[in-house]
């Protein structure tokens, strides 16, 4: 893990790549009720996910922002399949 900042920069890059192909895939398939719904667990993933980085009281550090990391990944899949199945 290279920095705090790059897994921010992470977090917001690939969270907001997931909320741009769900606007995208909503309008051409005109399930924008559904791809609302998916940018809506978005957001509220990258809050979480936020929240858990500033938490204060972590013992080891290292492998608490590894497993955010693993996380994200895991969560950014399953979005992505959730939009593919739109």
């Amino acid at each position: 893990m290279a920095s705090i900042k790059n897994l921010k920069k992470d977090i917001n890059y690939v969270l907001g790549d997931v909320i741009e192909y769900a606007i995208d895939v909503s309008v051409l398939k005109n399930e924008q009720k559904k791809g609302d719904e998916i940018i809506d667990e978005a957001i509220n993933t990258f809050d979480g996910l936020i929240a858990q980085i500033n938490t204060k009281n972590v013992e080891n550090k290292k492998a608490h922002f590894k497993s955010l990391n693993q996380e994200l990944e895991t969560k950014a899949k399953a979005l992505v399949e959730k939009i593919n199945g739109l």
